[in-house]
C-alpha cells in the first residue's frame, strides 16, 4: 500500500527575491528574528516582511514587535540596514545617518526541533535547544539583506514529479489487487 513514512519540516534556505522595500529583510544563512507575541511569549521567524506601526516600532506583518525593539522616528526620510543588522535613519536635514539600533539573530542547535505555531512563527522546544542570540554574521549565524525576502523552499517541479511517482505506485498496487481478485474469482469458478 501507500502511506507516508515520515513528516518533517524543510529548514533549508529559500532563494532571495529582491523587493526594494526599506523594511524587507532576508536572512542569508542560519538564524531567526525574535518576536514578542501579545501573550508576552517569545517566537522566532525567518519572515522578514517587516513594517512600521503607528508608533514607529518595527513589527512583523502580523504586528508583533521584533526584538530588540527599534523605533523609527516620524521625520526619518529613509532607513538603511547593513549586513550586521545595524539600522540607520536618514533625515531631510541632511547630515550623517543616525544609528537607531541593531537586529540580533537567534540560532538553535537543532532548528528542526522548533515547533511551528502558525503564521511563519516557531516556538523553542526541548528538542530545538535554547536560542543563542548574537549579532548577524557572528557565531555561525547568517547576515541580513535589506530589500530582499526569502522565497519558498518548495521546488514545485520536484514535488509534482514525486506526486506523479506516488500516483503511479498507487495505480500499480491497484492493478495487482485487481489481477489477484480476478485470479481468485477464476479459481472459484473452476468445477
Amino acid at each position: 500500500g501507500v502511506r507516508p513514512a515520515a513528516v518533517s519540516m524543510q529548514m533549508a534556505q529559500g532563494a532571495l527575491g529582491q523587493t526594494g522595500g526599506d523594511l524587507d529583510l532576508a536572512i542569508e544563512g542560519r538564524g531567526y528574528l525574535e518576536v514578542t507575541l501579545p501573550s508576552g511569549d517569545v517566537a522566532y521567524t525567518r519572515d522578514g516582511a517587516l513594517k512600521r506601526n503607528g508608533e514607529g516600532l518595527i513589527v512583523t506583518s502580523d504586528g508583533f514587535p521584533v526584538s530588540p525593539e527599534i523605533v523609527i522616528p516620524e521625520d526619518a526620510r529613509s532607513i538603511s540596514i547593513n549586513p550586521d543588522g545595524e539600522v540607520y535613519a536618514y533625515f531631510n536635514t541632511g547630515g550623517a545617518a543616525e544609528l537607531l539600533g541593531q537586529f540580533t539573530l537567534a540560532g538553535f542547535t537543532n532548528p528542526k526541533g522548533l515547533e511551528a505555531i502558525g503564521s511563519n512563527l516557531f516556538a523553542e522546544t526541548e528538542a530545538s535547544g535554547p536560542s543563542n542570540q548574537s549579532t548577524p554574521g557572528l557565531d555561525g549565524l547568517g547576515t541580513v539583506r535589506q530589500g530582499y525576502l526569502e522565497e519558498s523552499t518548495v521546488d514545485a517541479g520536484r514535488e509534482i514529479t514525486e506526486l506523479i511517482e506516488a500516483q503511479r505506485g498507487y495505480e500499480l498496487n491497484s492493478k495487482v489487487i485487481s489481477a489477484a481478485d480476478q485470479m481468485l474469482g477464476a479459481t472459484t469458478q473452476v468445477r
